[in-house]
């Protein structure tokens, strides 16, 4: 009897299939029933790989072997998962399986996985297509009721291998040429470039320029205080011929720029009468639309501090594992036009829920109707937007909670009301000076009653909180009580965070704050919603960015990169927009309006030109806007000046290597090392066997940088001496003790000289704090921490 052969994506995925199906014998690695076997990848198995006969043995790092652009790309295990990989093989084989199913997540890295993993096979049998919105019981029976063919997913298939192999390409052509072009004297400096993550690094380093070069300029605001017969009320000085101006960027119609003018007014207006208007518009708010993986990662790093890469686990654990929330790594912020029945049997659900009060509103108010703004196909790519399912939640942790309560209520104030309000303008003029006053009253509250915003109330602009503006005769004449000249300076543009990052990688680095606009450029985009979250954590574990506090700041080393690039004339790999446009082409590849091989053949195009650069480049010095320290030449008391390479002095022989063991000194650690004679210790530097190590840095009387270990030994790593710390447990893997070392809990036996263990629990996961208390309770009862 003839079987079909289900591989899902990961294992419990297949535990949740089989459930659904009913009537499976588990095996080893899969179940099987009289008409399934159930199996499942566990992520990817297999990564590309150049053919053998085109694979450089030696030389990988010169540019005598650049670029490496093969005419096709071999599949190659990888060693960790090599045993699920046969097993799965195997199956394929099997001669009573006549047709594949492909229940890999449903998007274009699922897609990835399943087609490598058949074409590592070698069998040609049928496809079939399983495609879910959500993990529920009912979603996993329709799914089955309608596979797709396997036709249907050609174009997404092509466009997922495109954006694979171009990534490879770029990144490892980039990565070698850079790489080669640094070690051009002496030394192996690892350059690492990628399609997306370097232009998501230049936004980064080109926010931080603007930041260092950015010149604070003073000016005034005049706040008036008036007075009438009955009650006093504030406004605020402003130009009335005001109009915006694209070389004055910083210019507001209540900016005065001159303090001379600013007292002027003020001494012309003072203890005068004015005459009052004033103008009442109502004004509607409507709901934020639905999420996406984006605009829900941008606000859950807002609201909570959670990383990209923290929200796309717990909502992919939401859809996984809990079932409450719909497929997560979507890039819609709509429903289908057929989901109204669909919605209305999620709100009935949530009608037992602590959400009633509201679920039950909108039922009862029938407002679930057509509204192209909510229900659109047009707006809808592979999935539509994430919200709850119809299952009860269950032990979600703290973290869940406040992420499934943001889809939740998002969920439902989308079908509410707009809020309205009556918005005030009044304006006093005073010796033909104008004076602006604003209130807003909220009338109905609408969809904030969803946030809490259950009763009107009054409320003026942020210069005049808590203050009513109370009614006025219409012409009425006041009286100038009070004017208050306020300094302040204008401010340089605020660094990036995760939020406003995700904001800019959406609108390929232009930071658009129109949600609706926001959505349409979204197809030109750094990176996907699936994608992003990794980018950024890519770029922090290579050392291109750090966290502090909330806010990411590039490195030397990531300001190196971009001034390289940037003299190499490699917009390529720097520009956003370019970046973007690729991301474009890919979709429209997924969607049968661009051929694979046209995409490739611009890839290859792009590969040689990058190569080609930095060859012609060679042995030339890169300019770029460095550094003058502040510390003296320690030789002669020259001047000190940064160049792309070294800290240089201008008027003898002396210079440092901004790179020392693959690790790139801040100018102001070169500062500290100079005056100080030594700095440290610090972290990230790397062995010549690639085993990351810290320590502090000696300048000798012979100005030559030495690694200072603590002990005084020349070593290249030593041991870490935790006698006089205190013993938190017993390490679960090897059963020595572990100890709080920097900004983890560590096994002794992971850190030092030839670690031989890996055991390393970080002191904050998902943005909460892990206690010494907690940590030796978990390694008492040999528990898992997630």
């Amino acid at each position: 009897m003839s079987k079909k052969l289900i591989i899902a994506e990961k294992p419990s995925v297949a535990n949740d299939i089989a459930k659904v199906l009913g009537n499976f014998t588990k095996e080893a690695d899969y179940f099987e029933n009289d008409e399934f076997i159930l199996s499942s990848a566990v992520g990817h198995l297999l990564e590309l790989a150049v053919p053998e006969e085109y694979e450089v043995k030696r030389g990988k790092w010169s540019f005598d072997h650049l670029p490496v652009i093969p005419p096709h790309f071999d599949l190659i295990p990888l060693e960790k998962t090599a045993t699920r990989l046969k097993t799965l093989t195997k199956l394929i084989k099997r001669k009573d399986v006549d047709t594949l199913i492909n229940a890999c997540d449903a998007g274009r890295e699922g897609e990835l996985i399943f087609r490598y993993i058949v074409r590592h096979s070698n069998i040609q049998k049928p496809i079939k297509r399983l495609w879910l919105q959500s993990m529920t019981p009912s979603a996993i029976k329709e799914g089955f009721n309608n596979l797709l063919n396997d036709s249907d997913l050609q174009p997404l298939a092509e466009a997922a291998v495109s954006r694979s192999e171009s990534d490879w390409l770029v990144g490892i052509n980039g990565t070698r040429a850079m790489t080669a072009f640094n070690s051009q004297e002496g030394g192996f400096h690892k350059t690492t470039v990628g399609r997306v993550q370097t232009p998501t690094l230049a936004i980064l380093v080109e926010r931080e320029e603007a930041i260092k070069k950015f010149v604070p300029k003073s000016y005034w605001e005049l706040h008036a205080t008036f007075n009438t017969n009955s009650h006093s009320y504030k406004g605020k000085w402003f130009d009335e011929k005001f109009t915006k101006s694209k070389e004055n960027a910083e210019a507001r119609a209540e900016r005065i720029w001159d303090l001379a003018k600013a007292e002027a007014i003020k001494l012309k207006c003072l203890g005068k009468s004015g005459t009052v208007s004033e103008e009442s518009k109502p004004a509607k708010e409507t709901c934020p639309l639905l999420y996406d993986l984006t605009s829900l990662q941008r606000e859950a790093n807002s609201r909570f501090g959670f990383s990209a890469k923290s929200t796309l686990g717990l909502a992919q654990a939401l859809y996984e594992k809990h079932k409450v929330l719909t497929y997560p790594r979507t890039d819609s912020r709509a429903l289908p036009e057929d989901y109204l029945e669909t919605v209305k049997e999620t709100l009935q659900s949530l009608t037992t829920s602590p959400y009633h009060e509201f679920a039950s509103q909108i039922l009862v108010s029938d407002w679930v109707k057509p509204n192209k703004r909510i229900f659109n196909n047009a707006k809808i790519s592979d999935h539509f937007a994430i919200i709850p399912t119809s299952l009860e939640p269950k032990k979600l942790n703290e973290a869940e909670l406040k992420l499934y309560d943001l889809v939740t209520k998002r969920f439902l104030a989308i079908f509410y009301p707009s809020a309205e309000y009556l918005v005030t303008t009044r304006i006093t003029r005073v010796e033909n000076e104008t004076f602006k006053t604003e209130g807003k009253i909220m009338v109905n509250p609408g969809w904030q009653i969803v946030y809490g915003k259950s009763s009107p109330s009054p409320s003026v602009d942020s210069d005049q909180e808590n203050l009513t503006l109370a009614a006025i005769v219409p012409n009425a004449t006041v009286k100038t009580e009070e004017i208050d000249t306020i300094a302040n300076q204008t401010r340089p543009p605020a660094r990036f965070n995760e939020s406003t990052l995700l904001s800019a990688m959406e609108g390929a680095g232009k930071l658009v704050e129109d949600e609706e606009l926001r959505a349409a450029m979204s197809s030109k985009g750094l990176g996907t919603p699936a994608t992003r979250a990794a980018i950024i954590e890519g770029l922090v574990s290579e050392h291109y960015l750090l966290r502090e506090g909330r806010e990411l700041l590039p490195t030397a080393k990531a300001f190196s990169l971009i001034t390289l690039l940037r003299g190499l004339k490699i917009p390529e790999l720097i520009s956003p927009e370019l970046t973007g446009d690729w991301e474009y082409k890919l979709r429209q590849i997924e969607q049968g309006q661009l051929k694979r091989q046209d995409f490739m053949n611009k890839i290859a195009e792009m590969t040689k030109h990058m190569v080609d650069q930095a060859k012609s480049h060679r042995g030339e010095t890169i300019s770029g806007d460095f550094a003058v320290l502040k510390t003296p030449c320690p030789k002669c008391g020259g001047i000190l000046h940064e160049t792309y390479k070294k800290f240089q002095c201008q008027q003898c022989d002396f210079a440092l290597w901004k790179i020392l063991a693959g690790r790139q000194f801040e100018v102001d650690e070169m500062e500290t090392l100079i005056s100080q004679r030594e700095v440290g210790p610090l972290l990230g530097f790397r062995s010549k066997m690639g085993r990351l190590f810290s320590a502090s840095i000696k300048l000798t009387d012979t100005f030559e940088m030495k690694f200072e270990f603590g002990n005084g030994d020349d070593l290249e790593v030593e041991p870490i001496d935790f006698s006089n710390h205190q013993s938190l447990g017993t390490c679960p893997q090897c059963n020595h003790h572990v100890y709080e070392h920097s900004t983890n809990y560590v096994c002794e036996k992971a850190v030092g000289h030839n670690p031989t263990c890996n055991f390393k629990v970080g002191k904050v996961i998902l943005n909460r704090v892990i206690e010494q208390e907690q940590i030796m309770k978990l390694l008492a009862h040999k528990k898992q921490i997630y």
